[in-house]
Parts: C-alpha cells; sequence; structure tokens
C-alpha cells in the first residue's frame, strides 16, 4: 500500500489493530486512566499587532487564565504548584522548526516557574531534542509546542513534539505517524508531561516544508490540558476548519495524521473523540473553529 494514500479506513482496519495487538498488554490500556478530557483555550484579539508583535503583559495574562483553569487553582502560584514543584527539574519541550513556538511564551513559562514555585533557574531546561540524558534527568515536562499542519505527519502539534526523543525521526513520517504514541510510552517520558500549552497564537494551516504566509493566520491563543491527545483532537479541529474556510471545501491533511487516534485506541495516551471532550472557551471568540 503506498504510505501517502492510506486512509483512515484503511488505518483502522489494518494499522490500528496490528499496533494494538503489538503494543498493548490488555483491553485496560485502551483507554487514558485517571486522565481529564477537559481542554482550555484562551484568547485575546489584541494580543498580536498587525506586525505580529506579543504583548508579553496580555500573554502572561492568557498563560495565568490558563494554568488556573487547567489545573483548578485559585491562584497562579497554586496551579503552577500543581505543575512543578521547587525539587523538581522541568523540561519545556517547544517547537523548534517550521512556525516555532514564540520565544515570549518561553519567557513567560520559565519566569513563571521560578517565581510560582521556587524552580531554580537552572532546573528549567529545554529538553527539546535527542540527548537522553538531560530527557532522564527531568521529573517533570511541559510540551510547549506550536500549532501547525506538518508535511510529514498531518499535524505537527502535540504528539509530534516528542518525535526528536525517539533517535529516529524518519521512523514516524507519512502513514507511520500513526507510531507517534508510542514516544509519550518511553520510559524517559511516560508520566512526567504534567501541561500541554499549545501556542496557538499564529498557526500555520498548511504543512511546509517551506512556511507559507498565506496559510497563517492571527487566532491569539493558547490551547492547553493534560491529556495530550484530547488537545491535539482539537488543535486537529482547528486546523481542518480554517482549511475548510480558507478552500470553501474540505481540504484534508496529507498524509492523514492517523497519530491522533492511534494514541487514544492503541497506545491509550487519552481522548480522541470531539464528543468526549469538555472545551472551555474564554476570551475573544471570532472564528474559535471548535
Amino acid at each position: 500500500m503506498n504510505d501517502r494514500l492510506i486512509t483512515r479506513r484503511d488505518f483502522t482496519r489494518t494499522s490500528l489493530a496490528a499496533a494494538a495487538g503489538a503494543s498493548l498488554t490488555g483491553p485496560a490500556r485502551l483507554r487514558a486512566q485517571a486522565r481529564s478530557s477537559r481542554v482550555v483555550i484562551v484568547r485575546e484579539e489584541a494580543v498580536l499587532d498587525a506586525a505580529h508583535k506579543v504583548d508579553k503583559a496580555l500573554l502572561q495574562k492568557m498563560l495565568d487564565q490558563t494554568v488556573l483553569r487547567v489545573t483548578g487553582g485559585k491562584t497562579a502560584r497554586e496551579g503552577w504548584k500543581a505543575i512543578a514543584t521547587v525539587n523538581d527539574k522541568v523540561g519545556l519541550v517547544p517547537t523548534p522548526h517550521l512556525n516555532p513556538t514564540h520565544a515570549e511564551l518561553i519567557e513567560l513559562v520559565t519566569a513563571s516557574l521560578q517565581n510560582q514555585t521556587g524552580v531554580l533557574a537552572e532546573r528549567i531546561v529545554n529538553a527539546q531534542g535527542r540527548n537522553l540524558e538531560i530527557l532522564k534527568s527531568c521529573t517533570v515536562l511541559i510540551a510547549l509546542p506550536a500549532l501547525k499542519a506538518h508535511w510529514l505527519t498531518g499535524i505537527g502539534t502535540v504528539l509530534k513534539n516528542y518525535i526528536m526523543f525517539s533517535g529516529n525521526p524518519q521512523a514516524y513520517h507519512d502513514s507511520k505517524n500513526a507510531k507517534l504514541g508510542e514516544i509519550w510510552k518511553l520510559p524517559e517520558v511516560e508520566g512526567k508531561t504534567k501541561l500541554v500549552l499549545v501556542d496557538a497564537l499564529y498557526p500555520l494551516c498548511d504543512k511546509g516544508p517551506q512556511m507559507d504566509p498565506r496559510y497563517k493566520w492571527h487566532y491569539n491563543g493558547l490551547i492547553a490540558g493534560t491529556d495530550p491527545v484530547a488537545v491535539e483532537t482539537v488543535c486537529l479541529n482547528i486546523i481542518t476548519k480554517k482549511r475548510e474556510l480558507i478552500k470553501g471545501a474540505p481540504w484534508p491533511l496529507s498524509p492523514p495524521p492517523l497519530c491522533v487516534e492511534a494514541a487514544d485506541k492503541v497506545y491509550g495516551l487519552g481522548v480522541s473523540s470531539m464528543e468526549e471532550i469538555s472545551v472551555e472557551r474564554i476570551g475573544w471568540t471570532k472564528e474559535m473553529l471548535v
């Protein structure tokens, strides 16, 4: 079968069943356990100006709102302490290429960890990449991907964000993106991700390999949760609907982002059905797309 022509139906009938048999030890692993299927979207119309410059004060407000809603904390300090403690070593995992995570967001997350939890600067590291020694030393991971489509995996946001941890990213391209969930099960990774925080300020809805400004737009948002699959599912819906608005008709991603359903049904990482996801929307409502 041509990798690039594989369909969701093909995947459901063959790849999903095969992967499930190879990857799981029992039916209890088929669903996320003790995970919230709640996703928070916080938007501010004025967080970016016409030149795409970030208003850091507004972004800080958005970040505080997001953490409070995701954690249920009553204060920013309480919210951040639900994510990390002073004794943790925190690995931040931003998107480095093709619509990278805004530096301003990384800076604000870093400052919030220091100011609200007391984590020392030297215990907050950029864990993106192939350095497993850094990854092993982290007790907490915060996924900080940017919202984007990708020419090799369909969607290139949450699940793909850890692809370099595999040491072999080519093994997850085209239809093989269905296996991205296995990276989240690596012993150096599993159970460490306490927050998935998507930079949806200025997303990219077409796939590259070069960034095309025609397919970037001001969404002006943060999308967050603790269930990576639920967050990815919401991101995929936003990308899909934006593409349909641009074309005026369905415009499927290629390759199909099989990884989202597989992360749920094969790897038990979270919920991939919008019907099972509670989306909390805060702020600017224009073209929410979900």
